[in-house]
């Protein structure tokens, strides 16, 4: 197709350009570097930085899928990945998330939660739960995490959102963990790093808890929760140190730091209410 581009402006040759597939544009910025104009041959030299990233990317993206494409080439169709996220925090719930993603799902961006930034993490959350095969998240309370660990609730978050999917897996990639279920399964070490399907779970279990938190911090604006989500800041531990720990806080952790948090009576109203 010809296409006289010296009579376009600079952002009209930009806006065809991204027309088109993907394959004509390295031709055709090889015509747009003869332009006398500087600001086309810039835009050129723009645009073939721009396919030499979205290029690197989808290498990334199809290492990411490596292990699915070998689960799928060994006959499973339904592989879900699994990860958790508030392990470390001395308040509210572990959620985990189970996901299962479609053949070739190429997202740009997609990698584990804590690599990506807040808006990051969102925008693929939407796509996750837009696009994915199934999802689901299982939650277990502070008060729970408190009666059987932290590692046991862990296993039982996961359990709870392979059991709540719409669809059920035949094969589960897990982030260092293991669970008891028959369906065949894999732990894999940085899993969030190395496996599109735990990177995706990563994303909508850290998205799930989060919401959670910052509710909490509408019960419980002390704490900060809704910058924190839960984690020992440096506000947070003043709080806990002037306030005592909120209804929400996990008992079993705040006694790794000895005496230094104790009840505080009357303490229900004193951080329910703002002001």
């Amino acid at each position: 197709m010809f296409v006289d581009w010296e009579k376009m402006s600079v952002k009209k040759i930009r806006e065809k350009i991204l027309e088109m597939p993907p394959e004509w544009r390295l031709a055709v910025i090889g015509e747009l570097r003869l332009d006398s104009r500087k600001g086309v041959q810039n835009l050129a030299w723009g645009l073939e930085k721009e396919l030499a990233a979205e290029e690197k990317e989808r290498a990334r993206l199809k290492q990411l899928l490596a292990k699915e494409e070998g689960l799928r080439k060994a006959g499973y169709q339904f592989i879900g990945g699994i990860d958790e996220a508030g392990r470390g925090p001395l308040a509210g719930p572990v959620a985990a998330a189970c996901v299962l993603l479609p053949p070739h799902c190429f997202w740009a961006g997609l990698n584990d939660s804590k690599k990506l930034s807040a808006q990051q993490r969102e925008d693929l959350a939407r796509k996750i739960k837009k696009e994915a095969v199934a999802w689901a998240v299982g939650l277990v309370s502070h008060k729970e995490i408190d009666r059987i660990n932290i590692y046991q609730a862990t296993k039982v978050a996961m359990l709870k959102a392979v059991k709540a999917l719409a669809v059920q897996p035949d094969y589960l990639l897990l982030d260092a963990m293991r669970i008891e279920t028959k369906i065949p399964q894999q732990s894999i070490v940085h899993g969030d790093c190395q496996c599109a399907a735990i990177a995706a779970a990563s994303i909508i279990a850290k998205t799930y808890r989060d919401r959670i938190m910052e509710l909490m911090d509408s019960f419980y604006p002390l704490y900060g929760f809704k910058e924190n989500k839960g984690y020992g800041t440096a506000r947070h531990l003043a709080a806990l140190q002037l306030y005592g720990p909120s209804p929400v806080h996990r008992r079993s952790f705040l006694s790794n730091y000895g005496e230094k948090f104790v009840e505080i009576p009357n303490l229900k109203s004193r951080v329910e209410h703002r002001g």
